[in-house]
């Protein structure tokens, strides 16, 4: 199958996670850190997921999951090992987007393998056929990432706010975008990487915004 690949504004949004084990804490996690509001549906729960609640950063509904408990959700992330309990919940999800953890069969979307540092975000899937290579993939390119990366980003924004919409800021925005001004960055550091960018500012007839 293929997957159309979209990042979801999850800000304030209410997002169910039916599970409360060390799957459904990574699940909890990542809806969190994208601004989602969360609520968890388990007897039980994990240590982590436990402080989480008795910080309210997340609701806990201490139970089984029941038919209704989706009413408003924006999203639902099943992290259980029931298989009836799975497709009650893909039953009831209708146009909910659902994903049920390790088996694509009952999801409407799949979880990519991301990789984060600030601003950047990279998702990686193997449309389900290998969720393995997908982390692996993801740990070979964290390593290729420069961590100086989210600095230079908002570096390069603050010059995008400046200079977008004046004579040949397009041009510009893509030349300090490039390849070769990643491979800057890459291989000689942040500090290189801002004095070529530097150059062509320069160059362009934008000395002030270096």
């Amino acid at each position: 199958m293929n997957y159309y690949p979209v990042f979801l504004n999850l800000k304030g949004k209410r997002c169910v996670v039916i599970g409360g084990g060390k799957v459904a804490e990574r699940k909890v996690k990542g809806l969190l850190e994208a601004g989602a509001s969360v609520t968890v549906i388990s007897p039980v729960l994990t240590t982590e997921l436990q402080r989480l609640r008795d910080q309210k950063i997340l609701t806990h509904l201490a139970r089984q999951y029941q038919t209704g408990d989706l009413g408003d959700a924006f999203l639902v992330i099943a992290a259980t090992s029931d298989m009836e309990v799975n497709k009650q919940i893909f039953r009831e999800a209708s146009e909910i987007p659902l994903n049920v953890v390790d088996i694509p069969e009952l999801c409407t979307f799949i979880v990519p393998s991301v990789i984060r540092k600030g601003p950047l975000i990279i998702a990686i899937s193997t449309s389900g056929m290998s969720p393995a290579l997908s982390r692996s993939l993801r740990l070979e390119l964290q390593e290729i990432i420069p961590d100086e990366l989210s600095e230079f980003l908002e570096y390069l924004y603050n010059i995008r706010k400046e200079i977008k919409g004046k004579e040949g800021s397009g041009d510009i925005l893509r030349e300090i975008g490039s390849h070769r001004i990643l491979r800057v960055l890459i291989n000689s550091g942040l500090e290189e990487a801002k004095r070529e960018v530097r150059n062509i500012l320069r160059q362009k007839g934008f000395p002030h915004h270096t």
